[in-house]
């Protein structure tokens, strides 16, 4: 019996070990211990939270918002290093779509349309920061180890064509009935939430080659007109409740870049900067109430109210670093306002893509011919959006909450100053500084309050706007480096001069006559 044993299990035996043996390395090394697949709507999470930029790094630096005056942490010079990079993001993406498919979801479902959406936002993104970048060749892993620079052009018109196919795909799933998306943390998922966002990225982009409008192959204002007149087509966002803003959660963000764990570093070794300050206050805009603080020299030394606007004082962008902490530690500046950015552990909505900067986006396109509307329409709504985010009523009192020299504790409410100002849009849009002009003037006008709806939001974009029209003015100095320049661009990574040292090179002599220049000007600003 023992024999008739042995010999029934002898052809199984064997089988088992001829199965182990035709196993490839890969299938071998996987440890069944741990999980070795991750789901789309996992990685969707990972993708947001990795693009999303959040305030109070040195990019408020650079959009001379919020200055540092200690340079133990940070300074204010514009010698820029290299650019951000999200290959890794966007090689997620693709790894998105695939386990999508691979859990037998259609070839056009929700994650899809996001990955052609994530493709345009980071792709250009980069090209923003340091102009050709590796796209069409990247991403492929052995088969490309050396990808070839795209021209900054080039970028950017397949990053229309990504959002054109996410606008596309995302109408015919909520025509179809599929209208959401599991994993998304800024929307809870609603599809046509995230077409608004699509389409209102896109009039960003397009805009953003404003200088470019005499290449017709662009085709820049059709674009921008066909969206904007369209809205069946093409849904854009319609109020601040369709902003795509990382929400922060008071049980999970006490890392908030402003809270009260960390006033001691940025309570007073950080100031406001001029560049903003000094627009607010010429505007007679109350936003300021709501972002800073009054100085304190100002009011206590020079008697001053401190709901005078001429008590609201940033620091030039320029200044010697050294000079600026004096200037800081005798309370000559105003602070970021304590009430707002440290009384709490919850940080506020931070705007990646939002609809006053939209407004803004629009009534500019129609100052310059770019679509047919009314300019000063838009612009209005654009500049009651943005006051709107800051509870500042349309007509009647808003309450201002300045920190109390001297305290210790700013999570107490009665450390805090309180001040009742009536506020009146209709007054304050009545200023000649404020009501729209048209033409040059007004084009100014739209610029500057778009710089002031981007105040802690959607990372450099008040740069590339700076940047690209010299509106508001950023000032220079020995604080700011760079020779008394404001840098044009980020330099490319460290590793592509080994890496990729032929595309590398390649790329710098189109462009920058061969040196990897922060000065020098990419095709976007030409």
């Amino acid at each position: 019996m023992k024999n008739i044993v042995k010999t029934c299990f002898l052809p199984v035996l064997l089988a088992l070990a001829t199965t182990g043996c035709n196993k490839d390395f890969e299938e071998l090394t996987i440890n069944e211990n741990k999980p070795n697949s991750v789901p789309a709507s996992l990685l969707l999470n990972g993708i947001l939270n990795d693009a999303f930029e959040a305030p109070n790094g040195q990019y408020e630096a650079w959009d001379q918002y919020y200055l540092n005056n200690y340079d133990y942490y940070g300074n204010n010079r514009y010698d820029f290093g290299s650019g951000t990079i999200y290959y890794t993001t966007l090689k997620n993406v693709g790894l998105m779509e695939s386990q999508a498919r691979t859990a037998g979801l259609d070839a056009v479902n929700p994650y899809e349309a996001l990955g052609n959406f994530f493709r345009a936002y980071l792709f250009t993104r980069m090209s923003l920061e340091m102009g050709d970048i590796p796209q069409s060749q990247a991403l492929q892993g052995l088969a490309a180890l050396t990808p070839a620079y795209d021209a900054q052009k080039d970028v950017f018109t397949q990053a229309f064509t990504w959002l054109e196919s996410a606008n596309t795909d995302l109408a015919s799933l909520i025509a179809g009935g599929t209208t959401t998306v599991t994993g998304d943390i800024y929307f809870n998922g609603d599809l046509k939430q995230w077409q608004k966002v699509v389409n209102t990225l896109r009039l960003r982009l397009l805009l953003s080659l404003s200088k470019k409008t005499a290449e017709q192959d662009l085709a820049l204002a059709s674009q921008f007109a066909a969206i904007v007149n369209n809205p069946t087509k093409y849904p854009l966002m319609q109020a601040n409740a369709d902003n795509m803003q990382y929400v922060y959660i008071a049980a999970t963000n006490n890392f908030y870049p402003n809270n009260n764990r960390n006033f001691g570093q940025d309570g007073s070794r950080k100031n406001m900067s001029a560049t903003y300050v000094s627009l607010l206050t010429r505007l007679k805009d109350p936003r300021v109430y709501m972002t800073c603080e009054p100085a304190r020299y100002s009011v206590d030394n020079l008697k001053q109210s401190a709901t005078d606007f001429a008590s609201f004082v940033g620091a030039d962008a320029g200044l010697d670093l050294g000079e600026m902490y004096n200037n800081a530690g005798q309370q000559k500046y105003s602070f970021l306002n304590r009430k707002r950015y440290f009384s709490t552990l919850t940080g506020e909505p931070s705007i990646q893509i939002g609809y006053p900067e939209l407004c803004f986006n629009i009534a500019e396109a129609i100052n310059r011919g770019w679509v047919i509307g009314n300019a000063e329409t838009y612009y209005t709504a654009g500049i009651q959006a943005s006051m709107l985010y800051y509870g500042i009523p349309t007509n009647g009192n808003l309450t201002a909450s300045f920190y109390r020299p001297g305290s210790t504790d700013v999570t107490s409410a009665a450390n805090y100053d309180t001040y009742t100002v009536p506020f009146s849009f209709s007054d304050y849009y009545a200023q000649p500084t404020v009501k729209y002009a048209g033409g040059t003037t007004g084009l100014t006008q739209i610029v500057q309050q778009k710089y002031l709806a981007l105040f802690r939001h959607s990372g450099l974009e008040a740069y590339y706007n700076y940047r690209r029209t010299g509106v508001p003015n950023f000032t220079t100095g020995p604080g700011t480096g760079n020779s008394g320049r404001i840098a044009l661009r980020f330099q490319y990574p460290t590793s592509e001069r080994t890496a990729n040292t032929a595309n590398y090179q390649d790329a710098l002599q189109r462009q920058f006559g061969g040196n990897d220049d922060i000065n020098g000007v990419m095709y976007q600003l030409k």
